[in-house]
């Protein structure tokens, strides 16, 4: 593992935690779903690129989808 890769993973489970939280709290999926997505990508994802345009895209994901 890199470190870049370790600070990455931080920071979007980071994000992934609190979509998480919100999206519980308010009963909304898609952010719940995000935030899943977001605590447990840098499990399956072990390139740092591949790893940050997917979870900006997840970041981005409850802006433009709103149920």
């Amino acid at each position: 593992m890199d470190t870049s890769s370790l600070i990455w993973g931080m920071l979007f489970g980071s994000i992934g935690l609190g979509f998480f939280v919100y999206g519980k709290r308010q009963r909304a999926i898609v952010p719940l779903l995000a935030g899943v997505a977001l605590s447990v990508l840098p499990y399956f994802v072990s390139n740092v690129y591949l790893m940050v345009g997917v979870g900006i895209a997840l970041v981005a994901l409850p802006t433009f989808i709103r149920r």
